[in-house]
């Protein structure tokens, strides 16, 4: 299987569409992260739900990709909530789907949980599946660490310094459910699990196990249910990725040999729309698009302030 993505626009004049139509006919399977690109957690994006449908009307197959810690059945329903249409997408691959895996390969070992009690379908469902349900412990008596997110939106990292001290004393492994630093809630910025991860690894020396993008194998789930779902062998060259995150979005889809839309409106919006009353509505700003992507050393296909037919 050839993986080479198709040669992107150079970091000096990033390529920016006002529309996806022109390009769609190059992919038999499209790659969409969900929040920040079909939804803020409050409401869906109308256009891209609709490009999504677009999308499968004309052959090709969608999966929602995604790095919420959360197996997909309760993602779902966070999507019908949002009234997002079911003929928008064919499948859901989670980091939390990733997460399980990961935690069933520990068998029943005690772990402790950190994150928000909404999360603890992630136990039920391994429990329903498997028939395996780990002992959730206190975290002085824990194996291994499944970190989720922090306990309360209004946390910071730092607050957690005392349990990642202990988790290095001890040397136990985290397992990272959503490698997302930050994300957007409406208009808030709340901290995600990946801070944590990201603060246990370079502050304490710690051992990370990752579940989602930018890792591998989150795409690897993917592109076997997009397989499963075509009945036919996915030719890496035919797949589009979209997200609006460069360190997981753009970064995991560029280290799988896929091309990749960069939606600007998104986490970085504050860095690339700063000022604008509508984002999504209007071009990044082209000089700091240039700058955010030589930072990063990171070229997508192109860039695009929202997702639109």
């Amino acid at each position: 299987m050839n993986s080479q993505p198709t040669t992107p626009t150079p970091l000096s004049h990033p390529r920016v569409l006002t529309s996806i139509a022109p390009i769609t006919a190059s992919y038999d399977v499209i790659l969409s992260d969900i929040w920040g690109v079909i939804h803020n957690g409050r409401e869906h994006f109308a256009a891209a739900v609709e490009a999504l449908a677009r999308f499968r009307a004309n052959g090709a197959t969608v999966i929602l990709l995604t790095n919420a810690p959360r197996p997909s059945p309760p993602v779902l329903r966070q999507l019908d909530g949002l009234r997002v249409p079911h003929d928008s997408f064919d499948g859901i691959v989670t980091s939390g789907d990733v997460t399980l895996n990961f935690i069933a390969e520990h068998g029943l070992k005690p772990l402790h949980h950190i994150g928000p009690p909404r999360d603890i379908a992630l136990f039920d469902i391994l429990e329903r599946d498997t028939g395996v349900r780990p002992p959730l412990v206190p975290l002085d008596q824990a194996d291994y660490v499944v970190c989720t997110g922090l306990f309360d939106d209004a946390e910071q990292p730092s607050d957690y310094d005392t349990r990642l001290d202990l988790m290095r004393q001890h040397k136990m492994d985290m397992i990272c459910a959503n490698p997302d630093i930050v994300v957007h809630v409406g208009d808030h910025e709340v901290w995600c699990s990946g801070a944590l991860a990201q603060r246990y690894e370079q502050n304490y020396g710690g051992k990370v196990l990752q579940a989602g993008k930018p890792f591998a194998p989150i795409y690897e789930r993917a592109l076997q249910l997009a397989q499963a779902k075509r009945d036919t062998p996915i030719d890496r060259r035919r797949v589009l990725a979209i997200g609006d995150g460069i360190g997981t979005d753009i970064k995991g889809a560029r280290a799988q040999g896929l091309d990749v839309i960069f939606v600007t409106s998104g986490i970085h919006r504050e860095e690339l729309h700063n000022g604008q009353r509508d984002p999504r509505a209007n071009p990044p700003d082209e000089a700091a698009l240039a700058a955010l992507l030589r930072q990063h050393e990171i070229e997508p296909l192109a860039s695009m302030s929202q997702l639109i037919w």
